[in-house]
């Protein structure tokens, strides 16, 4: 519009255009209204209106055209300008075919009010079948295109929004099988390695006694109740302190404190799950109805981890202090928590022992064990390791 505003005003001057200099101040006004418009698309008001200032783009160049033309007394009927801004914003704005119709028949409908009601004459050609056919389609075809342009918009904004949530939800099993930080690792490799070392962490394993000769007397789908249950339990306890679930074998329950991200409080972390979990089994032995005892083994240490497979991958520890810890376990005794010297050294201020001697460990030897009973409720200063 701009561009044609130039050109006539290049022809004007030189008196080589049937436009007159009044119409030039019309276009200029028109211009006016239209750079408005796109100001207005930059603020606040603009954009929670964006369907009012579409309108005003589309009126300020059929309609002000009209206005100027009924003051000249006379009917403009201008297809040029009419079928450019149709064709224009709906290319540039092809959402809400309704918004385009109701552009165009506010077009139309202006000027059949000139003609019909004010009685003016059409200056140059006037609205005839062929043009009214021509004009019809046009706009159809417009609104058409638009209609099409935003039934495709809708699909694809669908099938991402499903995409998205299909994302989510291997988001979140992937992050039930792996912590986060490994998760994230994983996504980011094409070929995943990852093996880390951490140079102290603590490592518990715990296991329901007699669980072998009790599922023999159980049903399938109630052995998996019950341990769903139990094991539901003690993921909660996990996201409590903190800690990483690494698997579960069988009836067996492993937990990790202090990696991914390291923590100078991996042990007092673990020792609190650990007396957490003895606790609970009252609250699944009233839904299970059955009388559960655990055996709840603890050591601290340095471990290896990683990600291993590459189809059913899993997240898993190796090292001493793992086999250390699982020994704990199987050598502990029945709603009994046992722990290793280490743990014992590191927790001894804060934490309530009960030295159960010297023991014989498949593959350790003899080894000094202890008891932990239960967390003081005023600890004294720990010291630093």
């Amino acid at each position: 519009y701009l561009s044609f505003i130039l050109l006539q005003s290049v022809l004007i001057s030189h008196n080589r255009s049937t436009l007159t200099p009044d119409w030039l101040t019309m276009a200029v006004v028109v211009q006016i209204s239209l750079l408005t418009c796109l100001g207005f698309t930059y603020t606040k008001l603009g954009q929670k209106l964006p369907g009012i200032i579409f309108l005003a783009a589309t009126w300020s160049v059929t309609l002000i055209e009209q206005l100027w033309a009924t003051l000249n007394g006379f009917a403009l009927l201008g297809l040029f300008a009419w079928t450019l801004v149709f064709l224009t914003l709906a290319a540039i704005v092809p959402v809400l075919w309704q918004l385009h119709l109701v552009a165009q028949l506010g077009t139309l409908t202006y000027y059949t009010f000139a003609t019909a009601v004010l009685g003016l004459r059409p200056h140059g050609q006037g609205l005839d079948v062929a043009h009214a056919l021509y004009l019809f389609w046009f706009c159809a075809i417009c609104d058409l295109g638009v209609y099409r342009y935003e039934q495709l918009q809708r699909a694809e904004f669908e099938a991402k929004r499903r995409l998205q949530l299909e994302q989510q939800k291997s988001e979140r099993l992937l992050l039930n099988i792996l912590p986060e930080q490994i998760a994230h690792q994983l996504k980011d490799q094409e070929q995943p390695s990852i093996a880390e070392h951490y140079s102290e962490v603590s490592v518990l394993f715990a296991d329901i006694v007699g669980f072998t000769a009790l599922s023999a007397r159980m049903s399938p789908a109630d052995v998996v109740q019950l341990l769903n249950q139990l094991f539901s339990v003690f993921d909660q306890l996990v996201d409590r302190y903190g800690l990483e679930k690494i698997k579960t074998i069988g009836d067996a329950y492993m937990v990790v404190g202090g990696l991914p991200t390291p923590r100078a409080d991996h042990a007092e972390a673990v020792a609190d799950m650990a007396l957490a979990m003895q606790s609970s089994l009252s609250q699944v032995d009233k839904i299970c109805g059955y009388h559960l005892s655990l055996r709840i083994g603890m050591h601290s240490g340095p471990v290896i981890a990683g990600v291993i497979g590459r189809r059913k991958f899993m997240y898993d520890l190796w090292g001493d202090t793992v086999n250390t810890a699982s020994r704990m376990e199987s050598y502990g005794v029945p709603d009994r928590i046992q722990v290793t010297e280490a743990v014992y050294r590191r927790l001894r201020y804060g934490y309530d022992f009960q030295e159960r001697g010297e023991i014989e460990i498949k593959g350790k030897g003899s080894m000094k064990t202890y008891f932990l009973l239960g967390k003081r409720q005023s600890e004294s200063v720990q010291p630093k390791y």
